[in-house]
């Protein structure tokens, strides 16, 4: 006798995409019954309450035996739900509704909620890397410098969206003043010591939305991609992002690649540093490491 399917949960943060609308809530819960279903699969929605509560309810969802756990909403809802299933047997199935969501396009999940949801029901399961930044999980990137320093502006902005996220880029890059690093691993303690724009720590390839600082990087590679961006003027900075878009950032004789599974980035300063996005208070001396297998995410069928 066959075994009857997995529930499936919907974990919404409601102020990402169509859902911080106030009809998307009813909106979305259809959705997620429909497409569960004509899957012939029971389901629930959640909706999160506020930073972290993601994370809480993908722990117990998933200790209550639900797979997929789906996380819909942007980079951070998608970290928090990650950092509660890693190292375990769930998966995660990603409905993309943030203002980036670099890990689901990379993964190739469909911007389009429907289709998204399709996926999380009968695509296919696969393992990924984590990466770690001072003790804090991340799926996709983390960074320290002026892109931590953006993502701290983007916080701060009232609502979501490219706009709003291009807004805190222009009025951080005219400001910020690259700190001073020394960078090593056990290998070769000298890395790096100097002066730089941006620390990246790469597991997946780009920020969102196709802006790729790490072309080479792979989710299954057991490495973590380290970009180091050597400082520049505002203009030439602006100027320069357009590599991110053609692919072309490891020619760019200013940014140094290389590849790691640990590192310790220490600094003059205290170091604000970002892990997908969401902005952590660090020390003067950062811990990174990869986490290879850490965790099954659901991807379309081929």
């Amino acid at each position: 006798m066959s075994r009857s399917p997995a529930p499936v949960v919907a974990i919404i943060n409601p102020v990402a995409g169509p859902a911080a609308r106030r009809a998307g809530r009813a909106e979305s819960a259809t959705l997620v019954q429909r497409v569960c279903t004509s899957a012939a699969v029971s389901c629930e929605v959640a909706f999160t309450k506020g930073p972290g509560h993601a994370g809480e309810l993908a722990a117990d969802f998933h200790g209550r035996g639900f797979s997929p756990i789906i996380a819909w909403g942007g980079d951070g809802t998608v970290n928090e739900v990650a950092s509660a299933l890693a190292f375990r047997d769930g998966v995660m199935a990603i409905v993309p509704t943030g203002s980036g969501n670099g890990l689901s396009r990379e993964l190739g999940i469909s911007l389009d909620p429907r289709r998204a949801l399709e996926t999380a029901v009968r695509g296919l399961d696969r393992t990924i890397d984590l990466g770690e930044l001072g003790g804090r999980l991340f799926v996709n990137l983390a960074g320290i410098g002026l892109d931590a320093a953006v993502a701290s502006a983007f916080g701060q902005l009232p609502g979501r969206g490219l706009r709003r996220y291009v807004h805190a880029t222009l009025s951080t890059v005219f400001r910020y003043t690259s700190d001073i690093y020394r960078i090593g691993t056990e290998a070769q303690t000298d890395l790096f010591e100097g002066r730089a724009l941006i620390v990246e720590l790469a597991n997946g390839t780009q920020f969102g939305n196709s802006a790729m600082i790490a072309p080479r990087a792979r989710l299954d590679d057991g490495r973590l991609d380290l970009v180091i961006v050597a400082p520049r003027g505002a203009l030439r900075a602006l100027w320069g992002a357009r590599r991110l878009f053609d692919g072309t950032i490891n020619d760019d004789p200013g940014v140094q690649t290389t590849t790691v599974s640990r590192v310790t980035i220490e600094a003059q300063r205290p170091m604000c540093f970002h892990v997908d996005g969401e902005v952590v208070q660090g020390g003067t001396s950062l811990e990174a490491r990869t986490h290879p297998a850490a965790l099954r995410v659901r991807t379309p069928q081929l």
